[in-house]
C-alpha cells in the first residue's frame, strides 16, 4: 500500500509545481486620490492566455469607482462606471502590456482604497510524470481531477474570503460614518441647548431689569 502511495504523492507534488509555474498572479491594494487616474501593468508573453481581473473598493466615498482595462493595441476589453467591485476573465489575444486603471476623476475630495488582483494563466496544463512514463492513466486521471477539484475550491474559498473582507471593511467604514454623524449630531444639539438657556436667561434678566426701573 505504501509503495503505490509513493508514485501518486511524488506525482500530485510534481502536478502542483508544475501548475505553479504556468499561472502568475499579482495581489495589490491601493489607495487612489481625488481626481488621480491610476494604471497598472501585466506583460502577456503567450497569446491566448487567461487573464483573471478582480476588484473591490474597500472605502472611500459610494464605495465606487471607474474602471478600464485595455489591450496593448489600446482597445477597450471591459470598462465600467461607479462600480463597487467586478470579477472577469477573458482571453489576452494580444502579446504585449495590458492596461489596468482606476479612474477616481468624479470625485473631487474623497480617496478610494481599492483592493485588485490580476492574475495571468496560460492554457497549457502540466502533464504528470505518470502519463510521461506510460503508467497507469486511469490513476492519472484520478489525480489530475482531484488536483483541478481542490483547486476550484481554493479559488472559491479564495473568493468567499475576498468578499467577506470587502463587506467588513465596508460595514466598519459605514459605522465610523455613522458615530461621526452621532457625535456632531450630538455636539449640535448640546450648543443649541445652551444657547436657548443663555437666551432664556437674558429674557429673564430683561423683564426683571425693566420691572425694577417701572416700580423705581
Amino acid at each position: 500500500m505504501r509503495t503505490m502511495l509513493r508514485p501518486l504523492l511524488l506525482s500530485l507534488i510534481a502536478m502542483l509545481l508544475a501548475s505553479a509555474r504556468h499561472a502568475q498572479a499579482t495581489a495589490l491594494t491601493y489607495s487612489v486620490s481625488a481626481n488621480e487616474r491610476a494604471c497598472f501593468y501585466a506583460l502577456i508573453k503567450d497569446a491566448g492566455a487567461k487573464v483573471a481581473f478582480y476588484f473591490a473598493v474597500q472605502s472611500g466615498g459610494s464605495f465606487d469607482i471607474d474602471y478600464t482595462v485595455t489591450s496593448p493595441s489600446l482597445k477597450v476589453i471591459v470598462e465600467g462606471e461607479k462600480e463597487r467591485q467586478g470579477d472577469f476573465v477573458f482571453t489576452a489575444n494580444e502579446i504585449g502590456e495590458y492596461r489596468f486603471c482606476f479612474l477616481n476623476e468624479m470625485s473631487t475630495f474623497a480617496e478610494k482604497l481599492v483592493d485588485f488582483e490580476i492574475a495571468v494563466e496560460n492554457e497549457d496544463r502540466a502533464v504528470l510524470p505518470v502519463k510521461q512514463a506510460g503508467g497507469d492513466q486511469q490513476e492519472a486521471s484520478m489525480i489530475e481531477n482531484s488536483i483541478h477539484s481542490l483547486s476550484g475550491k481554493l479559488t472559491s474559498i479564495s473568493r468567499t474570503q475576498k468578499y467577506f473582507r470587502t463587506r467588513e471593511n465596508r460595514n466598519f467604514a459605514t459605522v465610523r460614518s455613522t458615530e461621526s454623524r452621532i457625535f456632531y449630531f450630538s455636539f449640535v444639539e448640546v450648543l443649541a441647548i445652551v444657547v436657548m438657556a443663555l437666551g432664556q436667561v437674558a429674557v429673564v434678566q430683561f423683564f426683571f431689569t425693566g420691572a425694577r426701573k417701572g416700580f423705581v
